[in-house]
């Protein structure tokens, strides 16, 4: 929503409402596809309001990023809490919200690894960094809870298939890529705790 010039909206107040303009714009349209006049136009401030808050441009970016990231990360871990105590229903959760997030309008991918597609510099690509970061730490303890001999390792998996199914999704008209992918996080989930149970692997035994 706009700020209006000269409004009596408190500085935490402008700052917030500037980030919700801002990402909107910087997610349909990249890093490149817009400019700081732009900006301040779209958010009703003035150029000195914004470099006040943010300092410039590559400032912005970085506070529009870090929010999203942190609202994201928030985002996926309730909806793995709220599937209750099981790491499957947890698993299965999380790739359900992200077939949710597909099916919207706008949907445009990760806003944050596309920011640092465009950029492989600070701050994009040290923000993208943490972001899957805070995504590997999720499925990792996921991984972790349902007893799999190398949660790391399928942590890492399963990131993969994360991430491949948001690109999926944002580039190829086939439906379906979210469920696609929670089936296989499930199975390999469901194959990682068998092999720590000795129940497969290996050849079978007559």
């Amino acid at each position: 929503m706009p700020v209006p010039r000269g409004s009596s909206l408190d500085p935490d107040r402008t700052r917030a409402a500037v980030l919700r303009t801002a990402e909107g714009i910087l997610y349909s349209r990249g890093l490149d596809g817009v400019g700081i006049a732009e900006l301040c136009a779209e958010a009703g401030i003035s150029k000195e309001t914004l470099y006040r808050h943010f300092g410039s441009k590559d400032g912005l970016v970085r506070a529009v990023l870090e929010a999203r990231s942190d609202r994201v990360t928030r985002w996926l871990a309730r909806a793995a809490a709220d599937a209750g105590d099981e790491p499957a229903a947890q698993l299965a959760a999380v790739f359900d919200a992200l077939g949710g997030w597909f099916n919207e309008p706008g949907f445009r991918g990760c806003a944050i690894v596309n920011a640092a597609t465009q950029h492989h510099t600070t701050p994009a690509s040290t923000i993208a960094t943490r972001h899957l970061g805070r995504h590997l730490e999720l499925l990792t303890t996921i991984a972790a809870r349902a007893g799999a001999a190398d949660p790391a390792a399928l942590g890492r998996q399963l990131l993969l298939l994360l991430e491949g199914a948001i690109v999926v999704a944002d580039h190829h008209d086939g439906p379906g890529a979210a469920d696609d992918a929670r089936d296989a996080a499930l199975a390999l989930l469901n194959h990682a705790t068998r092999r720590r149970d000795g129940h497969s692997g290996g050849g079978r035994r007559g």
